[in-house]
């Protein structure tokens, strides 16, 4: 089973409670009761899930090596016991975006729209991990799917994090985003 591996299936179970799923920018997703999230191999979905997107974490790309060191010295782990909020973004990018080269997309990402440096502002508060659809199939509806989990006192800070990552350069090539905002079930 592979452990980079990751599906988010929607539908009645699961150990996240969605409490708004909203389109930012293109076609949205359904709406379901609750969130589950499995590592590995694909979870057999039940008759009612809306959807299920999936995943893989992936080597690093658009780091270098001193900034992946600074941020492994603060980030924090998921599963923190206080982050009982969690937001799940799944993002597809545009053919203009996918056309440009691996050093023309970094300098985009972070010397012109500094997506790494905003992040760090937030950090240790807001722990996330990226997934990369495209590692499985160029044909998956997403093209990245972001996990994202806080303390409820984080939420303002969180949504100034998006607030400002969605003002930069790199978010002109956002084609479809969404937001599905979750609680973790009691």
């Amino acid at each position: 089973m592979s452990q980079r591996l990751f599906h988010f299936v929607a539908g009645d179970s699961g150990a996240w409670s969605t409490t708004e799923v909203r389109s930012i920018r293109g076609e949205g997703l359904a709406t379901a009761a609750r969130l589950a999230v499995h590592p590995g191999n694909a979870p057999t979905p039940a008759s009612n899930s809306p959807w299920c997107l999936r995943g893989m974490m992936s080597n690093d790309r658009y780091v270098e090596r001193a900034e992946k060191q600074a941020l492994l010295k603060v980030q924090a782990p998921l599963g923190r016991e206080d982050s009982t909020r969690a937001v799940l973004i799944p993002i597809r990018k545009s053919a203009a975006w996918w056309v440009m080269t691996q050093d023309e997309r970094r300098h985009l990402f972070e010397e012109q729209s500094q997506h790494n440096a905003i992040g760090m502002r937030y950090l240790p508060a807001i722990a996330r991990r990226l997934h990369h659809c495209r590692d499985l199939s160029e044909q998956e509806p997403f093209d990245f799917l972001t996990w994202f989990e806080f303390a409820p006192q984080d939420e303002p800070a969180f949504d100034q994090l998006l607030a400002d990552l969605r003002t930069t350069r790199e978010w002109t090539f956002v084609e479809r985003e969404v937001e599905v905002r979750l609680t973790r079930a009691a």
